[in-house]
């Protein structure tokens, strides 16, 4: 695979796709993956590495974190981060593609083993699921149409806004006293940005630049920033059998952050490194 990213705001470039694994679908009983997750029985990681393989759930329409390149392979720096991780675990990287809303329940149900989808570690979160450490540093923007007068977080007060239901945007953006819609995808809330029918979205900022890179005609600015990055890593169920695997993906992380893949992968897909705090 071979994707060259010029700049921030540069153009995302994909000459070649990488080798195609095989997909399971969301609605999918998660093959020897769900059966040997969601038995509870023993460890996670020795059944993983029994079963030579490790499945991750991954939404697949997130560029540049996950999506299909224009040769349909599933790539992303969500998607090459955990391929990185399971080939130092020494197993293959599954994926099980789906809608953001099914992809937790996938995890809570034992189908999938982790998720790889730019999973914001939040206080809610760190209730029910053990996370790694973080991989990546991301900063939330609210995106708006050229003309608005939105100009900070607190300006979403009584704003209409549209993100996955449960999503830490939706969240956010609720917490500061917005209406969410809920949506199935970016593409979807960005139809009901420029359409009028929201006043604003939050998501990634280098999600934002992506897009006008393959958009630079569309009339939408970046209004305000979250004062904080938000913190990526991959959730885990948390229980006794996942614990052998955390401490292994652990490790892998950061090897990976030691050896400069992960800043080189940030630079590729994202144009900037995003793997620090």
């Amino acid at each position: 695979m071979s994707i060259q990213m010029i700049s921030r705001r540069g153009f995302l470039t994909i000459a070649a796709g990488a080798a195609s694994l095989g997909l399971a679908g969301c609605g999918d009983d998660g093959g020897a993956a769900g059966s040997a997750a969601a038995s509870g029985d023993g460890d996670l990681l020795a059944q993983i590495t029994e079963r030579g393989s490790m499945t991750f759930a991954t939404e697949g329409t997130w560029s540049p974190w996950t999506f299909h390149n224009e040769a349909g392979d599933l790539t992303g720096y969500d998607i090459e981060v955990a391929r990185a991780i399971a080939e130092r675990l020494g197993v293959e990287a599954e994926f099980a593609e789906g809608e953001w809303d099914g992809l937790l329940a996938g995890l809570d149900s034992g189908r999938y083993d982790t998720m790889a989808n730019g999973v914001s570690v939040t206080e809610e979160r760190e209730e029910k699921y053990d996370f790694t450490e973080p991989y990546a540093y991301n900063r939330i923007v609210v995106i708006t149409t050229g003309d608005s007068n939105i100009a900070s977080m607190d300006d979403l007060e009584g704003k209409t806004t549209a993100n996955t239901l449960g999503s830490s945007y939706a969240i956010l953006a609720e917490s500061h006293g917005a209406t969410n819609t809920g949506v199935d995808d970016f593409n979807q809330t960005i139809q009901l940005l420029e359409s009028g029918r929201i006043d604003a979205t939050l998501n990634d900022e280098v999600v934002f630049y992506d897009y006008m890179e393959q958009h630079p005609d569309a009339d939408l600015k970046i209004a305000a920033e979250n004062d904080e990055p938000t913190h990526v890593a991959f959730p885990l169920r948390r229980e006794e059998a996942t614990a052998s695997l955390l401490a292994a993906m652990n490790e892998a992380i950061a090897a990976l952050r030691e050896d400069g893949m992960l800043s080189e992968l940030s630079q590729e897909f994202f144009g900037i490194d995003i793997t620090e705090a």
